[in-house]
């Protein structure tokens, strides 16, 4: 079991930048997608970028070239740079982790992502 902390939320004007961080307990597999999805009130979780424990990385089109997702193996930790943010980023951020063997896209729907943090604000106001 993959216990996941997220840390970094805030409020900024937009323009703005935030980095997010998710902290991984351990990971007893050594395949595995790490992601970040974001639900708004009263919208659909969605996904936002996932990267695969070999590197490979994607990202929804919304927010493609502001957008960086990072890993930091030594440390079993994940970080999502957010530049040039909009209000229409303004959601509940969540890491999230699955495990995989063999060929596998990381960007697949949120309910296929087994192992959930607790969620930090992001408030983008213009």
């Amino acid at each position: 079991q993959v216990q996941l902390v997220e840390s970094g939320g805030g409020s900024v004007q937009s323009g703005g930048s935030l980095r997010l961080s998710c902290a991984a307990s351990e990971f007893t597999m050594s395949t595995y997608c790490m992601g970040w999805f974001r639900q708004a009130p009263g919208k659909e979780r969605e996904g936002v970028a996932t990267i695969a424990s070999e590197g490979t990385t994607t990202y929804a089109a919304s927010v493609k070239g502001r957008f960086t997702i990072s890993q930091d193996n030594a440390k079993n930790t994940f970080h999502l740079q957010m530049n040039s943010l909009k209000p229409e980023d303004t959601a509940m951020y969540y890491c999230a982790t699955l495990y995989y063997i063999g060929d596998y896209d990381c960007f697949r729907p949120w309910a296929d992502y087994n192992y959930w943090g607790q969620g930090t604000q992001v408030t983008v106001s213009s």
